[in-house]
């Protein structure tokens, strides 16, 4: 369990630090090309989701994450001996919390990373965290063995 607290403190800290330089280095809209085709950093403030959506919402985000951290924590803390369940869920904790922390202090979220080869909304390491803590948790549910005990 601590260790899984561990983790959601270090990923929250990356995903500050990455948007702290960003905001410092590039100024809003500035766009540098990292791989030719492939990946950009660039500064975006975002109001809403993905591609913008619900943009401005702001009170609907806060309260979303606090019901989002809540049960999260308590699955969490539920199924702490399940390692890899836990993992999904120590992401998806620490993907909520660093989107949270920008909402709270600046009321946007702070989103760099741009795919070049695809139409895909800008995103942050928090997003990553997200999308990577809701496909393990999916593939886990997908690989789990029916218990014969079910029937």
């Amino acid at each position: 369990m601590w260790l899984n607290l561990l983790l959601v403190v270090a990923l929250v800290a990356l995903d500050q630090l990455v948007k702290a330089a960003i905001v410092a280095h590039f100024t809003l809209g500035a766009v540098q090309v990292v791989i030719p085709g492939v990946l950009a950093l660039t500064n975006l403030h975002n109001s809403g989701a993905a591609w913008s959506i619900l943009s401005g919402q702001q009170a609907l985000f806060f309260a979303l994450t606090i019901v989002a951290v809540a049960v999260l924590g308590y699955f969490l803390w539920r199924y702490r001996q399940q390692r890899w369940l836990t993992l999904a869920l120590s992401l998806m904790l620490a993907g909520a919390l660093g989107n949270f922390i920008d909402r709270l202090a600046q009321g946007y979220v702070v989103d760099m990373f741009e795919l070049l080869f695809i139409n895909f909304p800008v995103f942050n390491v928090a997003d990553s965290c997200l999308t990577i803590g809701v496909a393990l948790l999916a593939l886990q549910i997908l690989l789990e063995k029916d218990d014969p005990d079910d029937d």
